[in-house]
């Protein structure tokens, strides 16, 4: 849809990113829920890497379909505050992974 009814260049660019960064994050947010199904009691790092992707992918996406779809700049200065987000639910489900493997 972002190639076709999307502003070219640019904002073309800026959709196909926060689509593809949304669509694999929902794919890590579906297997940390699949996880914490799958085990028993679910730790502080489990729960930490599924919101902090929720947050991230919505503050990331969202932020680049807004500034895609707008043009106002300020939106571009919430998308580092979703990327860090992903990060940090990277991070929580490595330290989850890590300590199953203890």
């Amino acid at each position: 849809m972002a190639a076709h009814l999307g502003p070219s260049g640019r904002g073309t660019e800026l959709l196909r990113s926060g689509a593809l960064y949304g669509m694999v994050h929902a794919a890590a947010l579906i297997a940390v829920a699949a996880i914490a199904q799958s085990r028993g009691p679910v730790g502080l790092a489990l729960t930490v890497a599924g919101w902090s992707f929720a947050a991230g992918m919505l503050l990331f996406s969202l932020s680049l379909f807004a500034l895609a779809l707008t043009g106002s700049e300020w939106l571009g200065m919430i998308t580092p505050f979703g990327g860090a987000g992903l990060l940090v639910g990277w991070a929580a489900l490595a330290v989850h992974a890590s300590s199953r493997r203890a």
